[in-house]
């Protein structure tokens, strides 16, 4: 059982959903957004972020810097009618090594269009 994400949620992180949009602050309060591939972190209950040179990256040296990031992993449920779903995490984020990776801690998580 996870104590941050609920069942629905869990279901939508599991089922296969790879690209998401990492929102991070640069130093001069500047938001940065970007899409990445990440994967659930069943063990730490954490959203955890990859990429290629990961830590060569803006968003990678945002979060070593401010220790906070958003992601929202969403995509449509049907366009006729048009049914958007997602899951948006914010929270506490690591810039971690071996491997390289920025890992979210949640502290507020929002759904919608899952039920």
């Amino acid at each position: 059982m996870s104590a941050a994400f609920s069942d629905a949620e869990l279901a939508y992180l599991r089922d296969g959903r790879r690209l998401a949009r990492l929102a991070t602050v640069g130093a001069d309060g500047t938001p940065h957004v970007v899409p990445v591939g990440w994967t659930y972190n069943a063990e730490l209950d954490t959203i955890d972020v990859g990429g290629r040179a990961l830590e060569r990256t803006k968003k990678f040296r945002d979060v070593a810097r401010s220790g906070r990031a958003a992601i929202v992993i969403d995509d449509l449920a049907s366009t006729d009618p048009w049914r958007p779903r997602a899951v948006e995490v914010r929270g506490r984020a690591e810039a971690l090594g071996e491997p390289t990776l920025i890992r979210i801690h949640p502290e507020r998580v929002v759904s919608w269009g899952l039920g």
